[in-house]
């Protein structure tokens, strides 16, 4: 018998199969893959939603070209500074916009892509918007070229002007000049049914006493506003002084003097409103229109003052004529030479 031959273990041994790396690689589903793109694509959404509706409700800061905001879309509360002139308070605002940049934003309402004109209308920060605009004429940089803002929504131009007005008071605060100006303008332009309505409405927080005087400035700004250099210089009491005189009948004496005094700083201008305002009540404390010094057939040619030409000249008097008259009768005479 055949004696088996024995194999021994190498003799076994084959060459080594080396498997499919495909068949054992960790590799992702395709139903994996879906997932986690649709994941993705639901966050990124989601993100989309949350940054829109935050835009929408103005909580969210932009950055707007300047040309984008039209700064005239509501007829402002504040009063621009002279031409020529930089009041210290602007200054400041300049100076800090130049070395912090800004740091509060304005507030816009968009008013559509098919707006004629710039998209976004100015409610509040029109301070700021102009020192950006002087900054970017001034350097030309482009860090100046832009404005933050945030949108607003008011429901009704009524609403805006609230939004605006109660800006600018907590801010700086308004004049009862500025006050009374936007209210009666804000009538003019049929946004309230008459400027004390628009008085009980866009400063519904002030007191009754405060929105009182407030009517008091309104009519001074409906009798002087185009004769007034400064009027948001002029004092709560002057001013409450100056719409008793205008309701007793003085306006002419007081446009007369203002146009004689030719003042060229609030201070002139508000020395020259309170002469006139003394005249008016001098005379109608002396409830006559009868000269002392001249008698009755002298007739007045302004409140408290009468006019007689005589053999020597022209003769002046009356209550109404004082030192304050006589240097405006002087200033006007060397003009005319």
């Amino acid at each position: 018998m055949a004696k088996r031959k024995r194999l021994s273990p190498m003799a076994l041994q084959t060459e080594p199969v080396v498997p499919d790396r495909d068949v054992f690689s960790p590799r992702r589903a395709p139903i994996a893959d879906m997932a986690g793109d649709a994941s993705a694509s639901a966050a990124l959404a989601e993100v989309a939603v949350a940054m829109e509706t935050a835009r929408a409700e103005g909580r969210l800061v932009q950055a707007l070209p300047l040309d984008a905001v039209e700064a005239g879309h509501l007829l402002r509360d504040r009063l621009p500074a002279p031409e020529g002139s930089l009041s210290e308070e602007r200054a400041a605002l300049v100076e800090s916009l130049r070395r912090r940049g800004q740091q509060v934003p304005i507030e816009v309402r968009d008013m559509g892509p098919d707006h004629p004109g710039p998209r976004y209308g100015l409610i509040s920060g029109w301070r700021r918007l102009m020192a950006l605009r002087q900054l970017h004429a001034e350097t030309g940089e482009d860090r100046f070229a832009t404005v933050l803002a945030m949108l607003r929504r008011p429901d009704t131009a009524a609403e805006a002007y609230v939004a605006m007005v109660e800006e600018n008071e907590i801010r700086v605060g308004l004049s009862y000049y500025e006050r009374a100006r936007v209210a009666a303008r804000a009538a003019e332009a049929g946004v309230f049914e008459d400027a004390s309505a628009a008085i009980d409405v866009l400063f519904a927080t002030a007191s009754k006493a405060k929105r009182s005087k407030i009517r008091s400035f309104v009519r001074i700004y409906q009798a002087l506003d185009d004769c007034l250099a400064y009027p948001a210089a002029l004092p709560e009491r002057l001013g409450l002084s100056l719409a008793r005189a205008l309701e007793a009948g003085g306006r002419s004496r007081i446009i007369d003097t203002l146009a004689m005094a030719a003042p060229g700083t609030p201070e002139q201008e508000t020395a020259a409103l309170a002469r006139a305002t003394a005249a008016v009540a001098v005379a109608k404390t002396s409830g006559s229109k009868r000269s002392p010094a001249r008698g009755d057939d002298v007739p007045e040619v302004s409140p408290g003052i009468r006019m007689h030409r005589g053999p020597t000249g022209l003769t002046l008097s009356g209550p109404g004529v004082d030192a304050g008259l006589e240097a405006e009768l002087a200033a006007w005479l060397r003009r005319r030479r």
